[in-house]
């Protein structure tokens, strides 16, 4: 299986930062994603590969609106917060310049730009599942940036 896996890694993939506001608890939360990809022109949409479990997941589920933050080679240094996950006790939204817009889009003001999206469809095709999101609005906030990209050394991890 290593050998069949090893070209799947080398499909290069950007490098996000998944966010949502929870309504009722008013905490932040958010994950570093690399398995984004738009899949529709009309109406505008992207999809996301989202392990079960992970943080932001069951507000994305409930409905509520949601942030894809793309990291940009100009700026990298808030990433570290995403890349092992943190104890919810030691949330890195306290560090992390950020907006929250009226609608409750979480916007790193660091990153390249900000998709804000809701949910449409999960599709469930094996350990991860597929997020079908509508794209609502987006932000640029560094034009000149140039989007992060990520290669792994196996399609068999992260």
């Amino acid at each position: 299986m290593q050998d069949v896996a090893k070209a799947v890694g080398h499909i290069p993939s950007g490098l996000f930062i998944v966010c949502s506001k929870d309504k009722n608890k008013n905490v932040i939360d958010g994950y570093l994603a690399s398995w984004i990809q738009q899949v529709s022109f009309d109406p505008l949409l992207i999809s996301i590969a989202i392990k079960p479990g992970r943080p932001v997941y069951h507000t994305i589920k409930e409905g509520q609106v949601f942030t894809v933050n793309i990291i940009g080679e100009h700026d990298k240094s808030f990433m570290k917060h995403f890349w092992k996950g943190y104890d919810p006790s030691n949330n890195p939204f306290d560090e992390i310049s950020h907006t929250v817009t009226e609608s409750g889009a979480v916007l790193i003001e660091q990153a390249k730009s900000s998709i804000e999206c809701v949910l449409k469809d999960v599709v469930e095709p094996g350990d991860h599942e597929i997020v079908i999101a509508q794209v609502l609005n987006s932000y640029v906030h560094d034009a000149d940036s140039r989007p992060l990209t990520h290669v792994r050394k196996s399609g068999l991890d992260y």
